[in-house]
């Protein structure tokens, strides 16, 4: 059996049910190991002996927690012996020295793997370029490495773990099994979300029976999550893959860049929530709460709350973990201090948060992939979100000298749709063939931008004909009205919990059906590979 995506039959059909099978029928005692041998025994399906990585990461990160922690207690041991507060300061700089060494060893174990693994070849082939441009004829190997699935959502796991124990977030776990588990769980292991230790650790080893209300909510987020995977994201996955592989060629205009970027846009955002619906649901069954990753993301007025939207856990990693030790450095509270005095209470703070977010989007374009189109995305995203920084105060004493409320319809829909567009046009990047295929689209999209090839029948030459045009249309409105109501704080789930029995199923039997019917699998269709486990 080998899996290629949570949305599978071996997985759905299969696998899931074999597991929650044995959960059920197994004393308390024995289900967190049911989970831990059915976490393992998956991530061997889909990585087989690439699984030596993840035990490495277990492992480091169970002794090194283990380690931080000695020596917080020895630490507090002896400033209890201490005689004076001279000698109790010298045991916590020199303690603190230590466990700052350990921490970056345990960081770097997992990011060294990481980085040797994703970002060596990367690195010795732009080696390589350099010698060419100075005439050289020295050339150096590039090396290839085999990557399991999930190694960059489940390396910043274990550094967030280690991490929050050198912070005493948490203390350190001296079940391995625990830590393992954490680590290992097989709904998260492809393609996230980033969970906290301190948020799902515990639930998971706690072997609580399962739920009809757990099971019945999971499965129903199964089943959205499956619809948005098959019938919107593989469907548009055709007319994307033409348009993208083959805009040379035809020399596309720029309306058809933008339509292609647009649908890429909403293939990503349907592949992978729909996906993390999948996740989640499976989770919950369990009864384990794994974070939201996605909070409806296109009712975003800007690339800054975009961004607080998609996503969200990695985001989050990002705060927590790069944007805040950088703007709570000494240089940086410095830099704030010396700032505020000569530019004021609006743009003091701003050079140090556009240090961080260099930081924090440097390192977001790479951690999606090993190429300049990556660090073009995610320079991209710097420059909107320190643009929109620099111009806010000046935008705030415009709208109020123009008399426009922010607050209005018109104007958030306005600001929805500029950052909807903008968004776009950074995912045509992301998908882009590399940096000069990149920069090439938004050539064509600014200088020879025409609608005419949309509306001369262009469109349906792409691989999608009319009823598929409509079977999108649909599932794209049922997917918006579930936004909208999430948006308005309402829980479509609960809302068909609360309805009769009569009412309830049918709209269940309806779901499934639909996505069956119009699900787009079969002659002429090409399932999309899970897009974010490649990264």
């Amino acid at each position: 059996m080998k899996f290629t995506s949570y949305i599978s039959i071996a997985y759905l059909a299969i696998f899931l049910p074999a597991v929650i099978l044995l959960y059920t029928i197994l004393p308390k005692k024995v289900r967190p190991f049911v989970l831990l041998a059915a976490s393992f025994t998956f991530f061997w399906f889909i990585s087989e002996w690439l699984i030596c990585y993840i035990l490495i990461s277990i492992v480091s990160i169970y002794l090194i927690a283990l380690w931080l922690n000695k020596l917080k207690d020895k630490r507090n041991a002896l400033v209890k012996e201490a005689e004076n507060k001279e000698q109790k300061k010298a045991i916590k700089k020199k303690s603190g020295r230590n466990q700052l060494l350990v921490l970056l060893l345990g960081v770097l174990i997992n990011i060294g793997i990481l980085a040797v693994i994703k970002y060596s070849p990367f690195f010795f082939v732009n080696v390589n370029l350099f010698l060419k441009l100075i005439h050289s004829s020295a050339r150096v190997s590039v090396p290839a490495f085999a990557a399991p699935i999930g190694l960059s959502f489940y390396s910043l796991q274990a550094v967030s773990y280690i991490h929050d124990v050198y912070k005493e977030k948490i203390k350190a776990d001296k079940n391995i099994g625990r830590v393992a588990l954490f680590m290992s769980f097989f709904p998260v292991i492809m393609e996230g979300p980033i969970c906290r230790y301190a948020d799902t650790a515990e639930k998971l080893w706690s072997g609580e029976r399962l739920h009809y209300r757990n099971v019945t909510f999971g499965a129903q987020r199964i089943a959205f999550g499956i619809l948005k995977k098959i019938v919107i994201a593989d469907r548009l996955n055709i007319i994307v893959t033409t348009i993208f592989k083959d805009h040379e060629a035809f020399n596309y205009d720029g309306g058809l860049i933008l339509l292609g970027a647009i649908l890429y846009t909403i293939e990503l955002y349907t592949e992978f929530s729909g996906t993390i619906d999948v996740v989640i649901g499976s989770g919950e069954m369990f009864g384990v709460t794994i974070p939201e990753n996605f909070r409806q993301p296109f009712f975003a007025k800007s690339i800054s709350e975009f961004w607080q939207r998609w996503h969200i856990t990695l985001g989050t990693w990002f705060r927590d973990y790069i944007f805040y030790p950088v703007t709570m450095s000494k240089p940086m509270k410095k830099m704030t201090k010396n700032c505020r005095k000569k530019l004021g209470r609006d743009y003091g703070p701003l050079p140090a948060s556009i240090i961080a977010f260099f930081c924090v989007w440097l390192c977001n374009g790479l951690w999606h992939g090993a190429g300049w189109e990556y660090i073009f995305f995610g320079m991209y995203h710097f420059a909107l979100i320190s643009l929109g920084s620099l111009i806010l105060p000046l935008s705030n004493k415009l709208l109020a000298k123009l008399h426009i409320d922010r607050h209005k319809l018109p104007y958030k829909i306005f600001t929805i749709l500029r950052t909807a567009l903008l968004v776009c046009i950074g995912e045509m990047i992301f998908n882009s063939r590399g940096l000069h295929d990149a920069l090439g689209m938004l050539k064509t999209l600014f200088t020879r931008f025409t609608f005419k090839s949309i509306f001369d029948g262009s469109v349906l030459s792409l691989g999608l004909d009319g009823h598929d045009i409509i079977i999108l249309c649909v599932t794209l409105a049922i997917v918006l009205t579930v936004g909208i109501l999430k948006e308005r704080g309402k829980d479509p789930r609960e809302l068909i919990a609360s309805t009769p029995i009569f009412v309830r199923w049918p709209i269940y039997m309806l779901l499934v059906v639909y996505t069956v019917v119009f699900g787009a699998y079969g002659a002429g269709y090409i399932p999309i590979d899970p897009i974010y486990a490649n990264f």
